[in-house]
This record gives C-alpha cells, sequence and structure tokens, in this order.
C-alpha cells in the first residue's frame, strides 16, 4: 500500500527571497486602476499642509490610495482601515508595507480637508479627458443625509423669537420697579425699541454704583428695599444673559428655520428614511449633485430643505470648480422657478427643468381646470382676461413680491366687473365681490419654453435620462454603499468626507465600465472565431458550445 504524503506546512516559515506582494493581484484589479490614477494626479500643494521639521510622515499618495480604495469597499472606518493594512493583501500592497493607525488616517484626512476638493476636480478632468464625461450635460437633484448630531438637540426659531419676546416684557417691567431715576435715563421712551445685552450692563453698573453710593441702611424698611434692590439687580443680570443666549442662538440660525446643538451646521429636515413613519424631523444636510453617465462632477451641501433655492447657487459651484457652466441643464419639478429659468436663459443654459404639474398636463386623461388663469383667453395687445361666462376682467395693477433669496417677482391682477348672479360663481371661486386674478406672466412665458424643450425629442430624452442618472447614483450610494449617514460634524468635515466618497465612488463607477468594455471587446473578438469554428465543425457533424456557455460554465 503506498504512502501518504502532504505538502510540508509551517506556520512560522522563514523566506529568504520574498515573492512580490502583488503577485495575487490581478492586472485588471480595481486596486491597480486606483494606484495608477492617484499617481498621476497632482499632489504638490499637499507639501505645504506638512511641516519640513520633525519625524518624516507618511507619503500622502499612499495614505489617500488606502482611504479611497477603502470607501470603495464600503469602509470608512479609520479602524477597520487600520486592520486592513495588517491583513488585506491589497491595502498591504498599496500602502507598501507601511502600517499607520487609525488616528494617523483620521489626521490625514482632516488635514486634507481643503485640498480634497481640489483631487476631485482632477479626477473629473481626467474622466473627460477619458472620455466618460463631457462637462456639458449637468443632470442636477437633491437629497438629505443625516448628520451625526443628535435628533433631539434641536433649536427652533419660532421657539427662539417667541421667547425672546417674553423676555423682553420681563425687562421692562423689571425697569419700571427699579431706581426711577436711573430707569428713567436708560429705558427707552418708545416700547417698540428693543434692549440690547450692551445695553442691560450698562444699567446694571449703574445700579450697582447707586447701590454702592448709597448710606448704610438703618431701620427695617430701608434694608429691605436694599434688598429688594440687589434682587433686581441680580434678576436683569439673568435676564441680560438670557439674552445673550438667544442673540447667540438667531446668530447661529442665520436664514434657517431651525439648527442642531451639536451640529449648528446641520437643518432639522423630514427624511424619507424615517423609521417611525411621523414625519419626524432629524439634523441634517442637503445634498446636491450633477451627474453625467453616472459620474459625479459636482457636488454641494445647502440647508435649504427645498431645492428651489439652491439651483443657482450650485452652478455657481461648478463655474467656480470649472471655470465655465455647462450648455445643458436638466432637473426635476423642484427646480422650476422664475428665478432659476431667468439665469438659465441669461447664461445660456438650454434648460430642460420641470415645472409643477407638468407631469400632470402629459397624462392621456389630463382635463385642464376652465376657470383656472391658465384656462382663461388672454388678449395681449389690451390686455384682458375672459371669463367662462365672456366677462372681460380688465387689469387693475401690479403685486410685487420677493422670494427668500431677493428675487422680485411681479404678478398682473385682474379684477371681473360683475359676478353677481353668475351661474358659474361657486365653481369659479369662492370668495365675496368680484373675482380678482394674479398671474405671473414672465413666469407662463417660461413655462412655455420649457413645455416646448421637454415634449421635443431632445427633450424626452433627456427626461428618461434623469431618472437614471442621479437616482440611480443616490440609490448606489445609500443601498449599495451604505451612505446614508455622515460621520463627522460640521459642514467644513462633511464636504471633505463626501470629496473623498465622491472620488471613490468616481473610480469604483470607471472600473466597472472598463470591466465592460473590456469584455464587449473580448466577446467581439471571440464570436467571429466562434463562427468560424462552428462553420467546420458543422461540416464534421459536431456542435461546439458558444463563448457566453463556457463562460457560464
Amino acid at each position: 500500500m503506498a504512502k501518504l504524503h502532504f505538502r510540508p506546512y509551517t506556520s512560522n516559515q522563514t523566506v529568504l527571497f520574498p515573492q512580490r506582494i502583488d503577485e495575487d493581484i490581478s492586472d485588471n484589479a480595481p486596486v491597480r486602476i486606483v494606484n495608477a490614477i492617484v499617481d498621476s494626479l497632482n499632489l504638490d500643494n499637499f507639501k505645504k499642509l506638512y511641516k519640513e521639521t520633525g519625524r518624516c510622515a507618511y507619503h500622502p499618495k499612499m495614505m489617500l490610495k488606502v482611504i479611497l480604495y477603502a470607501y470603495m469597499n464600503n469602509i470608512y472606518s479609520c479602524r477597520k482601515i487600520e486592520q486592513l493594512l495588517l491583513r488585506d493583501i491589497h491595502y498591504i500592497w498599496l500602502a507598501g508595507y507601511e502600517k499607520p493607525d487609525f488616528i494617523t488616517i483620521n489626521r490625514f484626512r482632516n488635514r486634507v480637508k481643503e485640498e480634497i476638493n481640489n483631487v476631485f476636480t482632477q479626477l473629473v478632468f481626467i474622466l473627460a479627458d477619458k472620455g466618460f464625461i463631457s462637462l456639458e450635460v449637468e443632470y442636477i437633484d437633491g437629497t438629505k443625509i443625516e448628520s451625526k448630531a443628535n435628533k433631539y438637540t434641536f433649536v427652533w426659531r419660532k421657539s427662539i423669537e417667541r421667547n425672546r419676546a417674553k423676555l423682553m416684557n420681563k425687562i421692562r417691567v423689571l425697569l419700571e420697579q427699579v431706581d426711577e431715576t436711573i430707569a428713567q435715563e436708560n429705558t427707552p421712551k418708545e416700547a417698540s425699541v428693543e434692549f440690547t445685552p450692551a445695553m442691560l450692563s450698562q444699567i446694571v453698573d449703574e445700579l450697582k454704583d447707586a447701590l454702592e453710593h448709597e448710606s448704610q441702611p438703618g431701620d427695617k424698611e430701608q434694608k429691605k428695599a436694599h434688598r429688594e434692590k440687589k434682587k433686581q439687580i441680580k434678576e436683569l443680570e439673568a435676564h441680560r444673559d438670557k439674552l445673550v443666549e438667544y442673540e447667540n442662538h438667531l446668530e447661529t440660525l442665520g436664514d434657517r428655520n431651525s439648527y442642531s446643538k451639536t451640529d449648528p451646521d446641520a437643518t432639522f429636515m423630514r427624511m424619507k428614511e424615517d423609521a417611525m413613519n411621523n414625519g419626524q424631523t432629524k439634523p441634517g444636510y442637503n445634498l446636491q449633485i450633477g451627474t453625467e453617465n453616472q459620474f459625479i462632477s459636482d457636488f454641494a451641501f445647502f440647508p435649504n430643505p427645498t431645492d428651489t433655492l439652491t439651483l443657482i447657487p450650485f452652478f455657481n459651484s461648478f463655474r467656480e470648480r470649472y471655470n465655465r457652466l455647462p450648455g445643458t441643464g436638466v432637473a426635476d419639478a423642484g427646480y422650476g422657478s422664475e428665478e432659476n429659468y431667468r439665469f438659465m436663459q441669461e447664461n445660456r443654459i438650454e434648460a430642460f427643468v420641470k415645472y409643477n404639474f407638468f407631469h400632470k398636463e402629459q397624462r392621456p386623461r389630463y382635463a385642464p381646470n376652465p376657470f383656472h388663469p391658465e384656462s382663461l383667453y388672454y388678449n395681449m395687445e389690451q390686455d384682458y382676461y375672459v371669463c367662462p361666462m365672456g366677462q372681460h376682467m380688465n387689469r387693475i395693477g401690479t403685486k410685487r413680491d420677493k422670494t427668500a433669496s431677493g428675487y422680485g417677482t411681479q404678478s398682473a391682477r385682474y379684477k371681473a366687473q360683475r359676478c353677481e348672479g353668475c351661474p358659474l360663481r361657486s365653481s369659479c371661486f369662492k370668495a365675496r365681490g368680484n373675482r380678482i386674478i394674479e398671474v405671473n406672466h414672465r413666469l407662463n412665458e417660461y413655462k412655455q419654453q420649457a413645455r416646448e424643450r421637454l415634449t421635443s425629442e431632445e427633450g424626452i430624452k433627456h427626461r428618461g435620462r434623469r431618472c437614471i442618472e442621479p437616482e440611480a447614483v443616490f440609490g448606489q450610494m445609500k443601498y449599495n454603499m451604505a451612505y446614508r449617514r455622515f460621520r463627522h460634524i460640521g459642514k467644513e468635515k462633511v464636504t471633505m468626507d463626501f470629496a473623498f466618497f465622491a472620488i471613490a465612488f468616481n473610480i469604483k463607477k470607471m472600473c466597472t465600465k472598463i470591466a465592460k468594455e473590456a469584455s464587449k471587446l473580448l466577446l467581439e473578438l471571440i464570436f467571429p472565431l466562434y463562427r468560424h469554428l462552428r462553420a467546420i465543425d458543422g461540416m464534421n457533424g459536431t456542435t461546439l458550445q458558444s463563448p457566453v456557455q463556457k463562460i457560464a460554465a
């Protein structure tokens, strides 16, 4: 009987001439693409982030490669990256046997938080040079991502303003009770004038000086009055400190309606990921991205819960990044406003941006409301509308308004002459008197232009493409790559973290497209040979498997 033999096994074996560490890494592995791309980047600006003296730092290219490859594989924790640098051959090869700990990795991310945005821009230019994107078309959409902040540490503007008004009334009542001479000198004559912390500090100092220069109280009544004045001064100091707190809250709020105490840059918004299904607001950021061929070409963060006021700043962000604007902008109905349409027209951006009720108008069974102002006949020359009963509605004035961004809008007002006794009055309007309508002619003109673009052949192509551009990126980001919540506090660090993610996302998408193109090219080379061999085997009476069947096998 033959003797059984095994290969020699020694766990602590010493190798005199070690093999190359990348010997077991395939030539088309994504880790090699990451290595090549980072080597091609210009990281000269990173040098100014380091000191010339002291211990030698880890090479920034090595650190950048490791972090980007970790983000590509859904690893966002510095502690997990530290562990992978000890046991994963891909990370060991990228790091060149270097072993930075999690503190060093996190310190590097914070150090390059200003320069990482430039690295993202360089990568986008590389994608444009390689033909993956053109930077001519921008598919824009937004999503809300939850902050790391505690969701119960909220500050609301309405609550602060209401409590501040109550505090002002308390201060006025208290000043009426203190020494009449000092109060009359410092208290404003008009009740509408509000106090400031500096004003209250001045009053408190004068009250203390007056109390020190008073003679020592003798009888019980004088002692009681002295104690009462001290109590009033303490109350006034407490009111002053509370007023300072309210002023700081309002300064942090700025134009927002809320913020979180643990992350002052985060605004409370309603999220789609609502576990309680009760519409609970959570601290987060409104992330706006621009995509092309499912590559992220630009991104920005905004405190606005809605998307309407973010389009113009987002285009300005694109211009600052690439020194030009895209030729075409595609977005959904959340961006369709007069201000946005006008900006795109003035900057020669072909706008394929929907407006409210566009989808409703495209339905086969859509029937417009005959009493809606847009359904009424309008005589442009004489500037009047005609109601369903044939009555003229003449212009009576112009209503001017401003948006939250300060953009001024104008709406023409038209009034009917005789609505009493009209048989259609109950269906036409509910208010008393004659009907008045307000029409924004400029906005209606922009809507008509948008309708013509969106219903054209090119518009239908962009509308179909928009559904698989930013929406697909958000789906891959949140569900495939598990990037649903930020792990840092503050807009600056959040922007840094997402810049790392956006770079890793684009490289990962590039790897996928390269692999698909390679497979397609391989099949194009194999199939002609397969058809030739099949013709030969057909003559011999045999059957040849197709390349797809062989690959599947």
